[in-house]
């Protein structure tokens, strides 16, 4: 296992210099699935403010926290330990975790695949911070949209119309204490289904990304970054022009096996009725199409969520 080449890029440039932000964010996509945004900008202390409600949920007794487990597919409130289990693994993860989904107006078509956000009340500020997490992270996310729409000689805007309700989920993660080894890890081998996911809280080691040889490449950000890879929605839109790439959360070396770890991903989708089409300017001799029969983003989260338990 090494340490990931992987050049941070400064957000600042989107505004000062968009065009070298497309390139630079597209070029690591590219090549690693993978990239560290520096200087996203987000105030530090309503990051805070929202990991500080996290915790506070996490601590609650598994009494409480299982009044909060809903029947939909862990798309919304919370999913205990020992649940989720990576594609193909014979061991679950050792990971609880929270979803919160887009609020949707009454009477909205998408109603039927996305359902209402639970919400604990037992930490009375969890509603806000978490929320205005949610809020900052899709706002950041369409922005990286425009780069990765412009690097791929798409209209800047191309995204903003197949994402604006797309069922987008925060989720704040807590792996507790690894007491002893065990076949067991913090996250298994897997790719996101999504179309880009955006990690804080990635500082504490253990994120690990697979390289093309086949070697572990530790992602380890600066304070201040946020990282985001590639999804499999985005890498079939792309037939794999960007990579969707396989990535875990090992567990931590011995003297760190008392801390808990906290991350907060968000897996940012398509609106549920898009369809999935493999994108023309992305197909030539050289690079068949590998999805010649569309999809859409409903049907292919559903397929995945299956395949990991949580359907």
């Amino acid at each position: 296992m090494t340490q990931a080449a992987i050049t941070p890029v400064s957000f600042k440039a989107f505004g000062a210099d968009f065009e070298a932000f497309s390139q630079a964010l597209g070029d690591s996509f590219a090549r690693y699935g993978f990239a560290v945004i520096s200087d996203h900008g987000l105030p530090d202390a309503r990051i805070a403010a929202a990991t500080d409600a996290t915790k506070a949920f996490f601590a609650q007794p598994d009494d409480v926290k299982a009044r909060y487990v809903v029947g939909v597919g862990g798309q919304r409130g919370y999913t205990p330990f020992g649940i989720e289990t990576a594609k193909d693994a014979a061991h679950f993860d050792l990971k609880e975790f929270w979803h919160m989904g887009r609020d949707l107006p009454p009477g909205h078509p998408y109603q039927e695949v996305m359902p209402p956000n639970v919400w604990p009340v037992e930490v009375p500020t969890f509603v806000s911070d978490v929320a205005w997490l949610y809020d900052a992270l899709d706002e950041l996310g369409i922005k990286v949209l425009e780069a990765i729409a412009t690097y791929l000689k798409l209209d800047r805007h191309f995204f903003d119309p197949t994402v604006n309700d797309g069922n987008s989920v925060l989720r704040l993660l807590h792996y507790p204490p690894v007491p002893k080894d065990g076949p067991n890890i913090r996250a298994g081998a897997h790719e996101d289904i999504n179309v880009i996911t955006l990690l804080l809280g990635a500082e504490e080691a253990g994120l690990e990304v697979l390289d093309r040889d086949g070697q572990w490449l530790a992602i380890n950000p600066p304070a201040g970054s946020v990282v985001v890879n590639i999804g499999d929605m985005l890498q079939r839109l792309t037939n794999h022009r960007l990579p969707s790439t396989t990535h875990r959360v090992v567990n931590p070396a011995p003297e760190r096996r008392g801390f808990p770890r906290y991350s907060t991903p968000f897996f940012l989708h398509f609106n549920p009725d898009y369809e999935i089409a493999t994108l023309a300017s992305c197909v030539d001799a050289q690079h068949p199409d590998r999805y010649p029969a569309p999809i859409t983003a409903d049907a292919f989260l559903k397929e995945r969520l299956r395949e990991i338990k949580l359907l």
